[in-house]
């Protein structure tokens, strides 16, 4: 019978692990890095600005529906 399970990785010299095996985050990719940090806040100022435009367009949105709902009572109560 053959053993088709992936053989374990040997350990680093030294009895130490190595990364993926010890639970450290790379300072490349740790939320803690000052790029992220950056691109994070970035990121959250765009939500912010996004966010923003899309209450605006709301809010003419529902000032035209109004505004036509308001021209359309008043032309069906003068007219003749």
């Amino acid at each position: 019978m053959t053993d088709d399970t992936p053989a374990s990785t040997p350990a680093q010299p030294n009895g130490e692990t190595s990364p993926e095996t010890s639970g450290e985050v790379p300072a490349e990719t740790s939320p803690e890095a000052p790029g992220a940090q950056s691109l994070e806040r970035q990121r959250l100022e765009q939500e912010t600005k996004d966010e923003r435009k899309v209450w605006y367009f709301l809010a003419y949105f529902l000032f035209g529906i109004h505004f036509v709902a308001f021209v359309m009572i008043y032309a069906v109560r003068h007219a003749k």
